[in-house]
């Protein structure tokens, strides 16, 4: 028993880890979030709505400047003030935000934004383990391969997800009347749009598929539903 106490104590931890993520991203939206009044967007919303049957569709600011969308565990969804500014600018048209909108409805629907909190705790979790029981065959190096392993699984498990949204996006924005070009065409845009000043993608997106790939398994849907 006594051997298995370090990775019971890292499940523990992971429990509380995760309970106390959950809280304080909750806190931080709260404070730093407002719902989203704009006509034009909710002419987009209220086709999403109608086409999951839903009354609205509630969209959330988040007042930080990166270009993002998110979803809550709770459920909300978010655009951030940089992503709303790409809007008014021009840069981004109101049927390509709709398209990040269907998308994070997606990760809330599937299920993956408060499976991410999970994972990412349970990730921490497993990452401490693996560091305990490789330290001890392999020192030094040990808790740095654990790491090494713990990140790879994360990225792959966090590109599915990416590819699972994608396709509910694409789905609701078909049945919506609103079609995936302003999807793959927002994808294009990506990149350049969340570059920072420093010329650096933000780190959320090392973590998605790549562009081209997001596109290609579009267009596989496209072919697929004719």
């Amino acid at each position: 028993m006594l051997k298995f106490t370090p990775i019971l104590l890292a499940l523990a931890y992971a429990v509380v880890m995760y309970r106390f993520s959950v809280w304080r991203t909750t806190q931080e939206l709260n404070r730093r979030s407002s719902e989203l009044a704009d006509p034009m967007l909710k002419l987009m919303t209220d086709r999403l709505a109608r086409a999951l049957d839903l009354p609205r569709i509630r969209v959330h600011i988040y007042e930080i400047d990166p270009v993002n969308g998110l979803a809550a565990p709770d459920g909300r969804i978010f655009i951030t003030r940089g992503f709303y500014r790409k809007f008014q600018s021009g840069e981004v048209n109101a049927d390509e935000l709709a398209s990040v909108i269907a998308h994070e409805l997606g990760h809330v629907a599937l299920g993956h934004s408060r499976r991410r909190m999970i994972d990412f705790s349970g990730q921490n979790a497993l990452r401490t383990a693996l560091a305990m029981v490789l330290g001890r065959f392999i020192p030094f190096i040990g808790p740095w391969i654990a790491g090494a392993l713990t990140s790879m699984l994360a990225a792959r498990l966090s590109r599915k997800d990416e590819y699972e949204a994608d396709e509910y996006a694409a789905a609701l924005l078909t049945k919506a009347g609103i079609g995936t070009e302003p999807q793959k065409s927002l994808f294009r845009k990506l990149e350049k749009l969340t570059q920072s000043h420093a010329g650096a993608a933000p780190a959320w997106l090392l973590s998605h598929p790549k562009t081209e790939e997001r596109i290609g398994a579009i267009e596989k849907l496209e072919a697929k539903w004719g």
